[in-house]
């Protein structure tokens, strides 16, 4: 028997991980499969539930943790059985990496793989069928089943295409699913990692109206460069009432237990649609059921994308010429970077850099 690989990344031990003390340390990736490739990593956006789970914040993590679901890189190795790829193109990982893709599977045979309700394997702290772990792109190397890498159109410079793997795709598919585009209003509840994304592609999308919310005024000329039509800052009094029945959409990328709800509701017109992505680790608050009721409004959920909305939205991006805001960090500097990402620092997605993956291909 052959011994294992050896991959070599960014590791979270402990929930003080989060605070800045990953360690670069080896780690032994799943077997090398048929239907596996194995992808040298350029570029790996930081999302915020990279901090989340190196916090233990949605229950307790399966350390030790590699984190990083934005993964752009080169395929260093084939499977036999992988037949739509070659050695040396360039490719994306998302959130997730797993899905049990039986054929009667209602979600997976419907290219709904996020939704699995047989396996989900995230890209990181997930496990696949066989017992092994997955570990994500804060590393040189990601090794994962093929079916879950995604084709990044020529176009788009790998800095831009990390980061839309995850938080691009998270509000992309909802505003694409409930009808963004012309004739709409939409709204964008916060204006971070997330809700940037959400304006760029709502305002790619064509649509007639788009609304930034945010809690202060901070960001309101960065919300008007990203392409938003008008910005509602909830500290002010009376915010809801003046913009009451404004919105067919409202996405929203915050959570938390004080989030005011009941007024973001209040903006919907009748029929109108309020879908949440922001990923507590607290409950949602209360809200009256009039407040859907009376206008026959919805409150829906939407979590990442499959791999073909994902190649879906890349071809989009690049199409429409669509560019998130970034700053770019050398992988070393990875705990530094978590530490500027928990305190707010991002303008508005940090992207590690592999320098010596950067220019190579095969």
């Amino acid at each position: 028997m052959s011994s294992p690989d050896i991959f070599t990344g960014w590791l979270g031990l402990d929930e003080e991980s989060a605070q800045g003390n990953l360690v670069w340390k080896s780690y032994i990736p799943k077997p090398f499969t048929p239907t596996d490739v194995d992808i040298a990593i350029s570029h790996c956006g930081i999302c915020g539930t990279d901090i989340h789970t190196l916090r233990s914040g949605w229950g307790r993590s399966d350390y030790p943790v590699c984190p990083g679901h934005e993964i752009v890189g080169t395929l260093t190795r084939i499977g036999s059985e992988v037949k739509r790829f070659r050695l040396g193109e360039r490719v994306g990982v998302g959130a997730q990496s797993g899905s049990c893709l039986k054929p009667d599977c209602e979600e997976c045979a419907a290219g709904m793989e996020q939704h699995c309700a047989n396996l989900f394997t995230g890209t990181y702290n997930g496990k696949f069928p066989d017992g092994s772990k997955s570990y994500g792109g804060y590393a040189e190397r990601i090794r994962l089943p093929a079916h879950f890498v995604v084709k990044i159109p020529d176009s788009l410079e790998s800095k831009d295409a990390a980061p839309m793997l995850c938080g691009g795709i998270t509000v992309f598919s909802p505003l694409k699913k409930n009808g963004a585009g012309p004739g709409k209003k939409v709204g964008i509840v916060g204006v971070g990692g997330l809700g940037h994304f959400g304006l760029l592609f709502a305002k790619a999308l064509g649509c007639d109206k788009v609304v930034a919310i945010s809690r202060t005024q901070a960001k309101r000329k960065d919300a008007q460069a990203m392409g938003a039509d008008d910005f509602i800052a909830t500290e002010e009094e009376g915010w809801a009432k003046k913009h009451s029945r404004s919105l067919d959409i409202i996405v929203s990328t915050v959570s938390g237990p004080n989030m005011p709800l009941q007024n973001y509701l209040q903006l919907l017109r009748t029929n109108g649609t309020f879908v949440q992505v922001g990923a507590p680790e607290d409950p949602m608050p209360a809200f009256s059921a009039f407040a859907l009721i009376a206008k026959g409004c919805k409150i829906s959920g939407s979590q990442i994308g499959s791999p073909l909305e994902i190649e879906e939205m890349l071809k989009f991006a690049a199409e429409k010429g669509v560019k998130p805001w970034i700053q770019e960090r050398k992988m070393e500097d990875a705990n530094q970077t978590i530490v500027d990402m928990e305190d707010g620092k991002a303008r508005y997605r940090y992207v590690l850099v592999n320098e010596e993956n950067e220019h190579a291909r095969l």
